[in-house]
Parts: C-alpha cells; sequence; structure tokens
C-alpha cells in the first residue's frame, strides 16, 4: 500500500499505517481540520435544500 499523502511504500504492520511516518500523519490531521476532506452523504428529498420555487407553488 502507499501512503496516501507523499505515497511512498507502507508495509502492513508499519507503526504510522497507513501513513509513512508521523509527519504524513500530521498533514492528514491538518487537512480534515482545514476541512479539505468531505465525507459525502447521499441526497435525500427530505435532505435537499428548499427552493423559492416550490414555496411559490405552494401558494398558488
Amino acid at each position: 500500500m502507499k501512503c496516501p499523502i507523499c505515497k511512498k511504500p507502507v508495509e502492513f504492520g508499519d507503526p504510522y499505517m497507513p501513513f509513512c511516518s508521523e509527519r504524513c500523519r500530521i498533514i492528514d490531521l491538518g487537512n480534515w481540520a482545514a476541512e479539505k476532506y468531505v465525507i459525502s452523504t447521499p441526497l435525500t428529498p427530505e435532505s435537499q435544500p428548499e427552493t423559492g420555487e416550490a414555496e411559490d407553488d405552494d401558494e398558488r
């Protein structure tokens, strides 16, 4: 497997796995803190934001 930050090879059982080093682990943590990563969720009809058009249609 390769380190997701620097792409160096990482062996199973390495102490920082999936990272190659503490440095790459901290960089990844900083990316999460800076909101560079997003966990997407599927949109459902209940979770979609309402638009002004839908409100206008209801008033007619």
